[in-house]
């Protein structure tokens, strides 16, 4: 069965699809809906089964439980038609993230009910200067609390030096964006 194009759901990005124009790239029917807090979890950084990942050539975001520690992220409102597209891009079918259903405080009180993803079998591994830059600046464009920006300015990384042509399809985006606005 297809998707009603009038259908959606939630989802809560925590990693790189903090940055509007990082999920857009893939996922054109987003819509910002709240910042939110998931209790009780922490954001870490690793390697699917140790291998590196061949797009942002480091450990990427995923969220494990953690009793009295918080995640920030930002719930996006999307059509069912980019639930494809977004599992793929979370790498659903090689196995390397599962969709899971979350809980997320807004900062108006509200619990939302949205699907996110966390990395199965991985091990423990510094980002990219290249991913953190984005999910810091996914952070700042959409008003995240200070401190918990500063914790994310604060990661270590593994000083990769070399291409990320995501990226430069990021910045080509952001740029595109402004001469759109001007």
């Amino acid at each position: 069965m297809e998707p009603r194009s009038d259908s959606w759901f939630l989802y809560y990005a925590y990693g790189s699809n903090l940055l509007r124009e990082r999920l857009l790239l893939r996922n054109p029917s987003a819509a910002l809906c709240a910042p939110a807090r998931l209790q009780d979890f922490k954001l870490e950084f690793g390697h699917h089964q140790g291998r590196t990942s061949s797009v942002w050539h480091g450990g990427t975001a995923t969220i494990t439980q953690s009793p009295g520690d918080e995640v920030w992220g930002i719930v996006w409102k999307m059509n069912t038609c980019n639930l494809s597209s977004l599992d793929k891009q979370e790498g659903v079918e090689d196995g390397i993230y599962v969709p899971i259903e979350v809980n997320v405080h807004t900062q108006t009180g509200k619990v939302l009910t949205c699907r996110s993803y966390q990395m199965k079998d991985y091990v423990s591994g510094p980002p990219s200067p290249q991913y953190k830059k984005v999910i810091c600046m996914g952070a700042k464009q959409n008003g995240l609390p200070t401190d918990y920006q500063e914790k994310l300015e604060a990661i270590e990384t593994n000083n990769y030096a070399g291409p990320v042509p995501i990226m430069e399809e990021i910045e080509a985006a952001i740029k595109a964006e402004e001469i759109n606005s001007a």
